[in-house]
């Protein structure tokens, strides 16, 4: 019984762990470009924060800045977040890749996945 309660201890632990360096590793700001079907390249720039397994933040594309909804860190490393823009929303899931300090981002645009690479700004 007490090994059952140790091991249950550790791993919500490993898990609150997982979420404080995600916190602190993926809050800032995040840029790179979007490339569309048609071949048009879309500047993009994120400013995230984490805090407690949310995620708030803004996007700030050619048009102006558009708050983020529905933030969360999913795991250590994962994490989702909506964008809404002239009332559709833009679904995102992305993952940190801590060693090479960027974000694999996935965009689901009216149905079609797009992937972006974002880089942690300077």
């Amino acid at each position: 019984m007490k090994k059952k309660i140790f091991t249950t201890a550790a791993l919500v632990c490993l898990f609150i762990a997982g979420f404080a360096i995600a916190t602190g590793l993926l809050t800032g700001k995040w840029t790179g470009t979007l490339k569309t079907p048609d071949g048009n390249e879309i500047p993009l720039t994120y400013v995230l924060k984490a805090d407690s397994g949310k995620l708030t933040g803004t996007a700030a594309t050619p048009e102006g800045e558009i708050p983020i909804t529905d933030g969360k860190l999913v795991s250590s490393t994962d994490f989702t977040f909506n964008v809404s823009v002239n009332g559709a929303d833009y679904k995102h899931a992305g993952k940190f890749y801590q060693d090479a300090d960027s974000v694999g981002m996935d965009i689901d645009f009216n149905g079609q996945k797009l992937h972006t690479t974002l880089k942690r700004a300077k």
